[in-house]
């Protein structure tokens, strides 16, 4: 009854530490899919490389200008090495003399045991129709606690300047990404078509998984010695 026990704690305590580190977010939303299923309140998730990507926010201003939730595509973004994230695709426009903002927020969690390193961002797609327009994105990453990681500024715009990337100071596994886009119609109108976003993570245990896993190998060590004392 001794040995039995013994060993069934300390399987069990491996069995915990392996598990945590196998668990992950789960998602109900395979990509690409539009913006709508995953805005909230729906609490829907979506996952590129271990990333799970939650808590949509989207608000235009003019209120109701195009696109619309449902003509904006959420798709997997993997095409940059080591940056690995969504893209969001759709016709933002703002015609001539005319300003729109749109107001894209999300939620970003990594994989347990890594953190989030640094952010990439690019805006393409752009079309002027030869006139004085312009589009820009100005981004900020926060943590949990509200704390700004991102350089400032973290932005993307043209002319010029259509890809930026910054380090998260300091990493850290849940981000909140908060995205305000503009575009300025000038004189013929404006244009563009996607902006993606990618991250980089780095692997760092657990202490907590860790430590379950170290108690768990050295219950099952002390076991093996019980056992060879106990048959010699």
């Amino acid at each position: 009854m001794t040995r039995r026990f013994l060993f069934g704690m300390a399987a069990g305590l491996l069995a915990l530490s392996m598990g945590a580190f196998e668990a992950r977010a789960g998602h109900v939303v395979a990509l690409p899919s539009t913006l709508t299923p995953l805005l909230e309140p729906t609490g829907n998730w979506a996952v590129v490389s271990g990333l799970t990507f939650n808590n949509f926010t989207y608000v235009t201003t003019p209120l109701g200008s195009p696109p619309s939730s449902d003509n904006v595509t959420v798709a997997a973004f993997t095409s940059v090495p080591s940056e690995q994230g969504i893209s969001f695709n759709g016709a933002f426009t703002a015609a001539a003399g005319q300003t729109v903002d749109y107001a894209i927020s999300y939620m970003v969690t990594a994989a347990p045991g890594t953190l989030i390193t640094d952010a990439y961002l690019s805006l393409g797609g752009v079309v002027l129709n030869g006139g004085t327009g312009s589009v820009s994105i100005g981004e900020t990453i926060l943590d949990m606690n509200g704390n700004v990681l991102s350089k400032v500024p973290f932005e993307v715009f043209t002319p010029g300047h259509t890809t930026d990337m910054t380090l998260l100071t300091p990493p850290t596994n849940m981000i909140t990404v908060e995205k305000d886009i503009t575009v300025f119609g000038g004189s013929n109108g404006a244009t563009f078509s996607f902006t993606n976003q990618g991250f980089s993570t780095s692997v760092v245990p657990e202490p907590a998984s860790m430590a379950l896993l170290g108690i768990g190998l050295s219950g099952l060590f002390t076991i093996r010695r019980f056992l060879k004392r106990t048959l010699a």
